[in-house]
C-alpha cells in the first residue's frame, strides 16, 4: 500500500479521571476508535501499553487524577498519548535484574512499542508510545484514511456526553453511529439541494466510488 494514504487524522481524546475502576473502559474504548481506524494488528500491544500509562499516572501521580487518553496517527504511526498535570512526576524504567517493582511497567511499554517518551510543559506532562503501522497487509476491511475521516466526522455529531459507552462499541453504540450517520448524509445532501445539485445524482455517484473501491479490495 502506498504510503502516502496513510493520512493523519484529527486526534482522538477521552479525558479520564485516573482510577484502575476506568483502565478496561478505556481500553475498549481505544479498541474501538482503532477498529474505526482499520488497526486491528496494533489493537493489543497499543491497549497494553495505554494500559500501563494509565497505571503510571495512578501509582506516581495519585488516583482519581484528571487525565487524557489521546490516540493519533501521523506518517506510518499510530501514537498513544496519556497526560496529566504532573510535570515532576517522571516514568522511569527498572534496572534490569532489580527488585524494585518501580519502572517495570515502562519497561513493558518499551519493550511492546516502537518508542516512547516524555513531553514536560509547565502545567502538564505527556507520556507517549508509537507503533509502526503495517502498510504491507492486504485484508483491510476500508481504506484507512476513509475510515479515520468517517470516525472523525461521527464523533463530532454524537458528542463527548451523548452515551456512556464510546460509539460502535455494543448494541447501543452501533445504534447511535448508525443515527449519527444517517444525519450526517441527510445535512450533506441538503448542502448538495442549497447548491443546485441533484441530490440522487450525488447519492448514484458516491455508490459508484463505493463499489468501484470494494471491489478493488476484493480483487
Amino acid at each position: 500500500m502506498d504510503s502516502a494514504l496513510w493520512m493523519p487524522t484529527r486526534p482522538w481524546r477521552l479525558p479520564f479521571l485516573a482510577d484502575a475502576e476506568q483502565v478496561s473502559f478505556l481500553r475498549r474504548s481505544l479498541r474501538t476508535h482503532l477498529e474505526y481506524w482499520g488497526l486491528h494488528e496494533l489493537r493489543d500491544a497499543a491497549e497494553l501499553c495505554a494500559s500501563e500509562l494509565v497505571a503510571n499516572v495512578i501509582r506516581h501521580v495519585g488516583a482519581g487524577t484528571p487525565s487524557t487518553l489521546v490516540a493519533s496517527l501521523n506518517g506510518l504511526h499510530l501514537r498513544v498519548e496519556v497526560h496529566d498535570p504532573d510535570p515532576r512526576a517522571l516514568p522511569t524504567l527498572a534496572c534490569a535484574g532489580g527488585d524494585s517493582e518501580e519502572g517495570r511497567g515502562m519497561m513493558l511499554v518499551d519493550a511492546i512499542s516502537d518508542r516512547w517518551g516524555v513531553e514536560l510543559t509547565a502545567d502538564r506532562k505527556v507520556t507517549w508510545c508509537e507503533f509502526q503501522m503495517d502498510v504491507t497487509r492486504g485484508d483491510r476491511h476500508a481504506p484507512v484514511p476513509r475510515l479515520a475521516r468517517a470516525a472523525d466526522v461521527l464523533s463530532l455529531y454524537i458528542g463527548s456526553d451523548s452515551a456512556p459507552q464510546p460509539f460502535g462499541h455494543g448494541r447501543l453504540g452501533a445504534a447511535v453511529a448508525e443515527e449519527a450517520a444517517i444525519d450526517i448524509i441527510t445535512d450533506l445532501l441538503c448542502w448538495f439541494r442549497v447548491h443546485g445539485r441533484d441530490a440522487d445524482d450525488v447519492l448514484d455517484q458516491a455508490q459508484a466510488h463505493f463499489e468501484a473501491e470494494s471491489g478493488a479490495r476484493v480483487s
